[in-house]
C-alpha cells in the first residue's frame, strides 16, 4: 500500500494512526501542500479533489480520510476501530464526523488560504475565525463524552478508535493556533491517554520525514 499525504494534513494523521494501530507496512508520498503539489496534474490524475490522503492498494485508488479508515478496518480486522454494536458504531461514527465534517472543512488550508488571500480576510480575523470554530465543535464533543457513560479511557470505552483517530490530530490543530481548551477537560484526557500509545505518538507531524525539511 502507498499512501500519499502532507506532515501537517489532520486527515493524513488521521490515516497514520489508523496504519499504525492495525500493524499495517506502507510506503509514503509527499504531497507538498504548501508547495501546491496537490495542484499538479501528476497527482490530479491520481485524486482530482486534490487532497490528501490518498491511499493505493493495489489496483484500488481510495480517497476521503474516514472511507480510507474504515476501508482498512474491514480489510484488516484486528484491532477493530468501530465497536461490535450498532448503537456503539453510531456513536464513533457522530464523534468522529462532528470533527472530521464540522470542525475540520472549516479550518483547512484551502480554506485558511481562501479566507487570507482572496477574501483579504487578516491574519488576526482569520485566526479568530479558526478559534471560533474549533471552540463550538470542541465544547460539543466535550458535552458528549463527558455525559456519556460508554466513554472511557479513550472516546468510546478503553480501546482506542475510530473518534480517537479524528480527536488527536484536531488537538494538534487548536494547539497550534493557540486555542483555548482549558473547559474541555474530558477532551484533554483522552488526548493525553492517546498520545501516550505509541501508534499515535509516532503519527505526529513532527515525527514525519518531511517534517525537518518543511517550513508552513
Amino acid at each position: 500500500m502507498k499512501v500519499y499525504g502532507y506532515f501537517r494534513s489532520s486527515a493524513a494523521f488521521r490515516l497514520r494512526i489508523a496504519m499504525n494501530l492495525k500493524g499495517l507496512a506502507y510506503e509514503t508520498e509527499l504531497v507538498n501542500l504548501q508547495a501546491g503539489s496537490q495542484s499538479s496534474d501528476a497527482y490530479r490524475q491520481i485524486n482530482p479533489q486534490g487532497r490528501v490522503p490518498t491511499l493505493v492498494d493495489g489496483d484500488a485508488v481510495l480517497v476521503q480520510s474516514l472511507a480510507i479508515i474504515e476501508y482498512i478496518d474491514e480489510t484488516h480486522a484486528q484491532p477493530p476501530l468501530l465497536p461490535g454494536d450498532a448503537l456503539g458504531r453510531a456513536r464513533v461514527r457522530g464523534l468522529a464526523n462532528l470533527i472530521a465534517c464540522d470542525i475540520h472543512p472549516l479550518n483547512n488550508l484551502a480554506v485558511l488560504k481562501y479566507l487570507t488571500g482572496t477574501l483579504g480576510v487578516s491574519e488576526t480575523q482569520r485566526d479568530e475565525w479558526y478559534r471560533h470554530w474549533v471552540k463550538e465543535g470542541l465544547d460539543a464533543v466535550e458535552a458528549m463524552l463527558a455525559a456519556s457513560p460508554d466513554t472511557g479511557t479513550y472516546c468510546h470505552g478503553d480501546t482506542p478508535g475510530l473518534a480517537d483517530i479524528c480527536l488527536v490530530p484536531q488537538i494538534f490543530n487548536a494547539q497550534r493556533f493557540d486555542c483555548p481548551l482549558g473547559g474541555n477537560p474530558t477532551v484533554m484526557r483522552v488526548f493525553d491517554a492517546c498520545m501516550a500509545l505509541r501508534a499515535f505518538d509516532d503519527a505526529q507531524p513532527s515525527k514525519q520525514p518531511e517534517a525537518a525539511n518543511i517550513i508552513g
